[in-house]
C-alpha cells in the first residue's frame, strides 16, 4: 500500500549526511569528521539546571510557547548579542530544536505552488520541508561568489510566485557569512515586497573575527522575517533539543497553532537548562568558540598544503574543499576515503547538485582527531597518486 502514502513524503530522499554518519557510527577505526555536533560537553551549570528541575519535580507541561522566564532570557540574549528587540510575550516561541522551528515557519507561510529562493550548496533539510508544503525550492548557484547569496542574484529569480527568501548564514556546509553591507542590499531589495524572509541563524554565535548581523535588525525587515535560532551549536546542547523563533506577533500567533497541535510544548527539563544557558553570557561558550577558531586555522592550513582548493571559513564549524581535480564524484571520493583511509567526511552532493565536486569536513572535533584524519587524507591522496593542484 506504499502507493497510498503521501507522494510528497515518498519523494523525499534520505539525508546524505545521515547516510554516511550511520554507516561509520559504530566503527571505532574510522576518524569521523561528518556530523556538525560539538565535541564539548554541555556547560556544567546548564546540566545542573536541567537536573535540578527534575529533582524539584517540575516535569509537567509548560506554557505552549515556552517558559515565560526562558522567553524573557531569549529576548535579553538576542538584544545584547545582536541588537534584536522582541516581545517575549508575543514574539518568541520555544521549539523542539531549530528543526521544528524551521518546519512550523515553512508550514505557516507556504502554500501549494509558491516558491522559496535559497542559496546552494545548502544544508539538505530545507528542501524536504519546502516540498512537504507543496512549495517549490528555487536554488541559486553561489559557487562563483564564495558561496554567498546576493541581492542581485535574488532579483534574477523573483517571480509573482516568490513567497520567501531563505538566508542560512553562517552557512552549513560552506562556513561563509553575510557582511552587514551585503545584508543591507538584500534588505533594500525586499523591504517593499510582500515576500517573507526566513533567517536561519543557528550558528550566529560561531563567527570568527567578525560579528554576526541579522537581517531582522534592518529597517522594515522585522515585520516580514522569521529568525530561527537555538542553543544546540553555541552551547553544545544538540541532544537537549531547544530552538526558538523570533517573529512579529501576527506570525508567531500562527506558528503557535502548528506548534501546539504538533508538540504541545518543548521538553520542560530542557527548557530549564536553556534558561541557565541564556540567562547570562557563559565563559564556556567563548572558550568553545576560541577552540573552534584554532581548529579552523589548522584544518584550513592543512588542506591548502595538500593542494586542495578551499574557501576561508568565517563561521559555523565546517570547511568545504573542492575535490573536482581528483576526477571523482564526491560520493565516489567519500566512499574510497572511508574504505581505504578510514576517514569519514560528507560528499558535497548531499548539499544539492551544486555541492557536487566538494566534500564537507566538520572541525567540531579534537585537534588530535583532526590531525589523524588529515594525515590519513593526505596519505590517501598521495597513495592514489591523485593530482589536486589547481
Amino acid at each position: 500500500m506504499l502507493h497510498l502514502v503521501n507522494k510528497n513524503v515518498r519523494q523525499i530522499e534520505k539525508s546524505g549526511i545521515r547516510k554516511i554518519y550511520n554507516k561509520v557510527l559504530n566503527d571505532p577505526s574510522i576518524v569521523n569528521l561528518t556530523v556538525g555536533q560539538p565535541d564539548f560537553p554541555t556547560p556544567e551549570n546548564v546540566i545542573n539546571a536541567g537536573i535540578r528541575s527534575l529533582e524539584e519535580k517540575r516535569t509537567g507541561y509548560t506554557t505552549n510557547a515556552g517558559l515565560p522566564e526562558l522567553r524573557k532570557a531569549i529576548a535579553s540574549f538576542v538584544d545584547r548579542r545582536y541588537g534584536l528587540k522582541y516581545d517575549p510575550e508575543s514574539e518568541i516561541l520555544v521549539t523542539i530544536g531549530a528543526s521544528e522551528a524551521l518546519d512550523i515557519a515553512f508550514r505557516t507561510i507556504l502554500e501549494e505552488g509558491c516558491e522559496v529562493i535559497l542559496p546552494a550548496p545548502i544544508y539538505p533539510a530545507y528542501e524536504p520541508l519546502i516540498r512537504l508544503c507543496g512549495a517549490i525550492p528555487i536554488f541559486i548557484d553561489t559557487r562563483e561568489n564564495g558561496f554567498k547569496l546576493t541581492a542581485e542574484m535574488i532579483k534574477t529569480k523573483l517571480t509573482d510566485k516568490t513567497r520567501c527568501v531563505l538566508l542560512p548564514y553562517p552557512s552549513n556546509p560552506c562556513g561563509c557569512i553575510l557582511e552587514k553591507e551585503e545584508l543591507q542590499e538584500i534588505a533594500n531589495l525586499l523591504e517593499e515586497k510582500e515576500i517573507f524572509v526566513i533567517s536561519d541563524e543557528i550558528y550566529s554565535e560561531l563567527t570568527y573575527g567578525t560579528n554576526h548581523h541579522s537581517i531582522a535588525s534592518f529597517p522594515g525587515m522585522k515585520e516580514k522575517t522569521i529568525v530561527i535560532n537555538g542553543v544546540s551549536k553555541s552551547h553544545a546542547m544538540t541532544g537537549w533539543r531547544i530552538g526558538f523563533t523570533l517573529a512579529p506577533n501576527y506570525l508567531t500567533e500562527q506558528m503557535l497553532k502548528i506548534h501546539v497541535f504538533n508538540t504541545v510544548c518543548a521538553t520542560s527539563a530542557s527548557q530549564y537548562a536553556a534558561l541557565a544557558a541564556l540567562a547570562e553570557d557563559l565563559i564556556e561558550v567563548d572558550q568553545m568558540k576560541a577552540e573552534y577558531q584554532k581548529r579552523r586555522d589548522y584544518v584550513f592550513d592543512r588542506l591548502q598544503s595538500m593542494g586542495l582548493d578551499v574557501k576561508w571559513s568565517e563561521g559555523a564549524f565546517y570547511l568545504f574543499p573542492s575535490i573536482k581535480n581528483t576526477r571523482m564524484s564526491s560520493e565516489e571520493f567519500t566512499e574510497k576515503l572511508i574504505d581505504q583511509a578510514k576517514v569519514a567526511v560528507i560528499p558535497g552532493s548531499a548539499f544539492s547538485i551544486y555541492g557536487e565536486g566538494y566534500i564537507r569536513i566538520s572541525y567540531a572535533n579534537s585537534i588530535e582527531n583532526l590531525e589523524e584524519g588529515l594525515n590519513r587524507l593526505e596519505e590517501f591522496l598521495t597513495k592514489a597518486n591523485i593530482k589536486v593542484d589547481c
